[in-house]
């Protein structure tokens, strides 16, 4: 199979990559690598992808925001399937740039779609678990009520998925969207608590705790959530009138992929600290505006359909991120 994957240089997008091309499908990807982050990291993950995959993977450097320059860039290429895991991410950016969410996230989330129903293909896409706000119901199910976001990275992703049941009842295209709870791992996102803890703990700095400390997170280790992608990949949702997932009758599907556990934020600090072998200098704040106290995902829906088991502990994973993060940067 040929699949086209937007984010190609993103965190969860390279790694995605990487499991397609070692299974024997080929890919296209993506990104128009903007500066929201270290452009370097992101060219170094391409790199790796290119070198890993040889002919089975080729780069675009293209801004899939830009109907006219996406359709340019994919004329001459044909592929069976969309993961749509491109986007401008972080809630706590949306606040100070927020026609830089609209423009990527809406009107880029739109022509995704617009090229999933020309070229007749089902399409996976991100959408967030910030999309449950201020949710007092834990854990966080795909059947609750999601029309309170906190910040407009959340109601952008929101819309997508509006946008997405319009299209899969006007065009019946197999849509499929994942809720993401706190990805983490290797090649992870500068911009994550978990990357920005490790960071200033090797260089002495405090590290800034959020609503003192009183949080908590449903980390899920990147092998897990590209296990769950590349399962919804493989079963795009038929379109047989029946209820799924979030509720549709059409070729729709909502997915939460979290690990299905909520894990306290002092102690995933309490685990950096171990892996580095470095006490942290601890910053105390309040909350964050758009910020949420707690995630945590019920995962019964894709549990049920698919199968999907995540199998890594943050006992497991934070050493993983750690000591990649040591190699990265020649620690």
């Amino acid at each position: 199979m040929h699949y086209l994957v937007t984010g190609a240089a993103g965190f969860i997008g390279h790694h995605l990559i990487e499991r397609l091309v070692s299974r024997g499908d080929t890919v296209t990807g993506i990104d128009n690598v903007n500066d929201y982050y270290s452009t370097q990291l992101k060219r170094d993950r391409i790199a790796r992808v290119q070198e890993r995959a040889g002919n089975a993977f080729t780069f675009i450097e293209v801004d899939f925001a830009d109907h006219a320059a996406l359709d340019e860039a994919l004329a001459q290429h044909r592929f069976d399937g969309i993961v749509h895991l491109g986007a401008q991410a972080g809630v706590r950016y949306s606040i100070e740039h927020p026609r830089a969410y609209v423009q990527s996230n809406l009107v880029g989330h739109l022509n995704l779609l617009e090229l999933a129903r020309e070229r007749e293909v089902p399409m996976t896409y991100a959408s967030s678990s910030s999309v449950y706000g201020g949710n007092a119901t834990l854990p966080f199910r795909v059947e609750d009520r999601v029309d309170h976001p906190l910040s407009l990275y959340a109601a952008t992703k929101k819309s997508d998925e509006l946008m997405s049941e319009t299209y899969a009842n006007l065009y019946r295209i197999p849509l499929t969207g994942l809720r993401f709870f706190t990805v983490y791992g290797p090649w992870g996102r500068p911009d994550m608590a978990m990357w920005i803890f490790t960071k200033a703990i090797f260089e002495g700095k405090p590290i800034p705790v959020f609503n003192n400390g009183d949080m908590r997170r449903d980390f899920t280790y990147i092998d897990d959530i590209i296990t769950g992608i590349v399962a919804c990949v493989d079963n795009p949702p038929p379109d047989d009138g029946e209820p799924k997932a979030g509720g549709s009758r059409n070729p729709h599907r909502l997915y939460n992929i979290g690990n299905h556990r909520s894990e306290d934020l002092m102690g995933m600090i309490g685990l950096i600290e171990q892996a580095c072998g470095l006490e942290a200098i601890k910053e105390m704040h309040p909350m964050q505006p758009g910020d949420v106290q707690e995630t945590y995902a019920d995962i019964a829906a894709i549990q049920n359909d698919l199968g999907f088991e995540p199998k890594t502990r943050i006992e497991q994973g934070v050493p993983r991120f750690v000591a990649w993060y040591k190699d990265y940067h020649g620690l």
